[in-house]
């Protein structure tokens, strides 16, 4: 019994081993990174397809995701503290995922990295693995699915109001309202827009307690 799961974790092992090796894109290692980190931040945010052909994007949302709202450009940003470590993340994103293609028996596309030729039901449950409490790489999988997540929701690799000016997708979907005209941002209405309980008769003008 034994001896039957040695050689069944080895067949496993050395399949990961083949996909990893054959899994590459043509261009080099910096395609590789590109379209592997693109694959990664489209399981956090996905969004639609950027052409015919794209393999990145799997297409799993409507609309613009992680990848068109700059996330490649946020992980490249010397201050995440991540930019010189993308190429190891990348390369073990693709171990990662032909281990998991050999454990599932899927049959990976040699044209594309391991990662990028899963679907996308198989990147999410693979990032879920990932970051999942217990996993000895969760934290280095936590901090790049969070960037990939900043690069939508707050655009912090940009500047805000030219971010908006241009269209940036996941502050438009947000509802991020432009400044005014000065470039600055002021809130004329703030709170909820009722009052949750009667002023107290001794609060002072500035509203604080008698």
């Amino acid at each position: 019994m034994r001896d039957n799961r040695e050689n069944e974790t080895a067949a496993v092992d050395a399949a990961a081993a083949t996909a990893a090796d054959t899994a590459v894109a043509p261009g080099g290692s910096d395609d590789i990174t590109t379209v592997t980190l693109e694959a990664y931040a489209d399981t956090i945010v996905p969004g639609q397809k950027r052409w015919a052909g794209d393999r990145a994007v799997a297409g799993a949302a409507e609309g613009p995701g992680a990848v068109e709202a700059g996330a490649l450009e946020l992980l490249r940003w010397d201050a995440t503290g991540i930019s010189e470590g993308l190429d190891d993340l990348a390369r073990l994103a693709n171990a990662h995922a032909a281990e998991y293609a050999a454990e599932h028996g899927l049959a990976l596309d040699p044209d594309v990295p391991a990662f990028v030729a899963l679907d996308y039901d198989a990147r999410a449950e693979l990032v879920l693995r990932l970051t999942k409490p217990g996993h000895p790489e969760k934290d280095f999988w936590v901090l790049l699915s969070l960037f990939c997540n900043m690069a939508f929701d707050s655009a912090a690799h940009l500047n805000t109001a030219r971010a908006l000016a241009d269209g940036h997708p996941g502050l438009t979907a947000m509802g991020i309202p432009a400044p005014g005209p000065d470039g600055l941002w002021r809130f004329t209405a703030s709170g909820y827009g009722r009052a949750f309980a009667r002023l107290h008769p001794d609060t002072t003008p500035t509203g604080s307690p008698a």
